[in-house]
């Protein structure tokens, strides 16, 4: 080829890289010096060595840029380079502090945050290590001043000048296979204390911090060292390509697919004035976690606490949002169905706040439309039925209203059935109740049996002509909760063409220890030996003390599908467990046909 023909370079190009051969974009911050955004060629040539396609990223703050250019990444590489002002830790400067460059600092810590928040693989070297450090809550050493190890280098960069030990449990040591290996060393700053998002996975025989790792479940290695310049660091740029590959893959499926979230009790903040189109840290869902999550829909549930005996539905609950200012003091006495309707009423008005990105959906259909014109959506349920007010005519009424499903009861017996924490009030479900569920099947709403009992189980699958659901429970062979199901229950729901959805409440997840997305993926998939792929998916509780570590909240949920990519789940499956399953029973109850 005549390697001056530009034409002939263009046919190479087309004849050996066909249509969808895509390979991850890995984003590489780069230095300042002087009037120069700079970059050692070494980062870009390891990512294409490993795989993947380089994309220099300028030291600007600009949130247009930052946003933009995460939208793209599928990997981000954190480069080396000078000091961090210590003011960003709160700290003074050392004597011993060598030169900043505040050109980078807040362009860094701002798209490490960002790039967190929307769970996209990072590695972070040298300084990109404290980078991570910085920026997620850990602390770094503005001087480690080793008394027995040079760790600033006089050598040529591509010298190993000293060993670290690698932890055996950690992701590192299985790259590498072996627990030491040697490295070389161009800093003077070190990372002291990963925080808690973060672990030590390598130390170098002073003691100093050469490797962490996410304690969450995430995609981020941290290294000390420069492997950028090394033989033996290509190991860990393939790593950071094959996990941007995983994620590459999740995002192109949440484009394609319908992600529900079944239970989340986000309402239960109205009384602090959260804020929806805000990212809130009070709330575990809003539009950005959904966003940075790639999350398409939830359920926001109307929760009204169970009064007990003696007890009025008044003293229950928080009426001071729904109240003007001058009566907040002394609130007026509402019913279980007024403060159903003040929450839907409310949601509404954040939706119409947020007209262009949020919607009410109603039906499955409503679903596949929002997310053609690129709106999310929130559907609407109640959780306990208390919010009829012993009346029938409300199941048309709140069907009517947009609700797609009634959870029958909550934590205590009503008038509908027996729950899994109440006395055995009716036997299981009412003579009302009964009646209930009837009018609920003529009306197109969902029979929810999450909270209720065995027995108000089985009388509502006898009972109802459709298909019912559990919106949030987990299977009680592997904690055993009254508020699970048992494998029995998963059976009959399955046989009668019901779904059993995964819920991240800890306490229905393991019975000790910290719970993490692991524990939720095991009942998952427990619930689909039992059940079947066609009968499961996701009810997170979030905002009702449902998130587990690795699941925390909306922003995560592209992480449970990371975790079923891992175990070999295919796309169509993917679909059915992040929603299908639920459209296609609320197809069935709802008597309508899903296009989309």
């Amino acid at each position: 080829m005549d390697s001056f023909s530009l034409q002939h370079h263009l046919d190479d190009i087309y004849q050996q890289y066909p249509e969808g051969d895509w390979k991850p974009l890995i984003g590489i911050t780069s230095n300042y010096e002087g009037m120069d955004a700079t970059l050692r060629y070494a980062y870009y040539n390891k990512v294409i060595e490993a795989g993947g396609i380089p994309l220099i990223i300028p030291p600007v703050s600009d949130r247009h840029v930052l946003v933009g250019t995460l939208e793209s990444l599928d990997g981000l590489i954190l480069s080396g380079g000078g000091d961090y002002n210590p003011l960003w830790s709160g700290e003074e400067p050392s004597p011993r502090l060598h030169n900043i460059n505040s050109k980078r600092d807040l362009p860094e810590l701002l798209i490490t945050r960002l790039a967190y928040n929307r769970q996209i693989p990072m590695l972070g070297i040298c300084r990109g290590i404290q980078t991570l450090a910085t920026a997620l809550d850990g602390h770094v050493a503005q001087d480690i001043a080793s008394p027995t190890i040079k760790h600033s280098q006089d050598a040529d960069r591509g010298e190993v000048t000293h060993s670290v030990t690698l932890h055996r449990n950690s992701e590192i040591y299985r790259l590498y296979g072996t627990q030491n290996i040697l490295v070389n060393s161009f800093h003077h700053q070190a990372v002291s204390d990963p925080g808690q998002r973060f672990w030590v996975t390598a130390t170098a025989p002073d003691g100093t911090v050469e490797a962490m790792e996410s304690t969450e479940q995430k995609s981020i290695l941290g290294v000390q060292w420069h492997p950028e310049w090394l033989d033996s660091g290509l190991p860990i740029f393939k790593w950071l390509v094959r996990k941007a590959t995983e994620f590459q893959q999740a995002k192109t499926i949440h484009q394609r697919i319908i992600t529900l979230d079944t239970h989340c009790d986000t309402p239960m903040f109205f009384p602090q004035g959260i804020h929806f189109d805000q990212r809130d840290p009070r709330i575990l869902v809003d539009m950005h976690k959904m966003k940075e999550g790639r999350q398409q829909a939830v359920t926001m549930v109307a929760y009204l606490p169970q009064p007990k005996i003696g007890e009025s539905f008044s003293q229950k609950v928080d009426t001071s949002w729904m109240q003007p200012s001058t009566n907040a003091q002394s609130p007026a006495p509402i019913t279980p169905t007024a403060y159903a309707n003040a929450i839907f009423d409310k949601i509404e008005d954040i939706v119409r706040s947020n007209s262009r990105n949020l919607s009410i959906a109603r039906t499955p259909q409503d679903l596949y439309e929002d997310q053609r014109k690129g709106r999310r959506s929130i559907m609407l349920g109640i959780e306990n039925g208390l919010a009829l007010g012993h009346d029938i005519q409300n199941v048309k009424y709140f069907a009517q209203r947009g609700v797609v499903y009634i959870t029958l009861c909550h934590n205590g017996d009503n008038d509908i059935c027996d729950s899994a924490r109440g006395c055995n009030t009716h036997n299981g479900v009412s003579q009302f109740g009964e009646k209930v569920i009837q009018e609920m099947n003529r009306n197109g709403l969902m029979v929810d049996l999450s909270h209720a009992n065995e027995k108000s189980f089985y009388d509502a699958l006898q009972i109802s002509s459709t298909p019912i659901v559990c919106s949030h429970s987990n299977c009680r062979a592997l904690c055993d909760h009254p508020r699970n199901l048992t494998d029995d229950q998963l059976r009959a729901l399955a046989q009668a063409g019901g779904v059993a959805h995964t819920t991240l409440y800890h306490g229905f997840l393991r019975k000790e220890g910290e719970t993490t997305i692991i524990d939720a993926i095991n009942h998952l998939e427990h619930a689909i030996d039992v059940m079947g792929i066609d009968h499961v998916g996701i009810g997170t509780d979030f905002d009702g003390d449902g998130g587990v570590r690795g699941y925390a909240d909306a922003s995560e949920a592209i992480q449970f599908t990371l975790q079923l990519l891992r175990r070999h789940y295919s796309e169509r499956d993917i679909q059915k467990i992040w929603g299908g399953n639920w459209l296609r029973v609320m197809t069935q109850v709802q008597g309508v046909r899903v296009e989309g």
